[in-house]
């Protein structure tokens, strides 16, 4: 299996479960925005870690990902249907803060902006 191989599948998942949690789950403990970051494969196609970010407080969080680690089945389920190779993997959903770490760092660099502007 060649390592453009694997990108190309990592991508396709990507977009099928955006898809699917957006239009597709109708879970209430599923936070309106969740996004779906990065999907990585392993290179047997057994297991497909999926990396969700979601905008909220700790609580939604927290039940986003219980909602998504509930309703995995189904994902898998409508990823087999979607997606015809000869694995469908098993989903392993993992909270990724990278999105909220750039906004504070963000902030932050606004704010050494702004005390520069106030010195001169």
């Amino acid at each position: 299996m060649s390592f453009s191989r694997v990108n190309r599948i990592n991508e396709e998942y990507k977009k099928e479960i955006s898809d699917i949690i957006k239009n597709d789950i109708r879970d209430p403990r599923i936070a309106e925005f969740t996004s779906v970051v990065l999907v990585d494969v392993t290179k047997d196609l057994r297991y497909a870690k999926v990396y969700v970010s979601i905008m909220g407080d700790d609580k939604s969080k927290n039940d986003t990902i219980a909602g998504l680690k509930s309703a995995a089945g189904f994902i898998r389920k409508e990823l087999g249907t979607r997606v015809k190779l000869r694995y469908t993997p098993e989903i392993i959903f993992e909270l990724d803060n990278s999105i909220e770490y750039g906004m504070h760092i963000n902030e932050l660099l606004k704010g050494i902006n702004k005390s520069e502007e106030d010195i001169k």
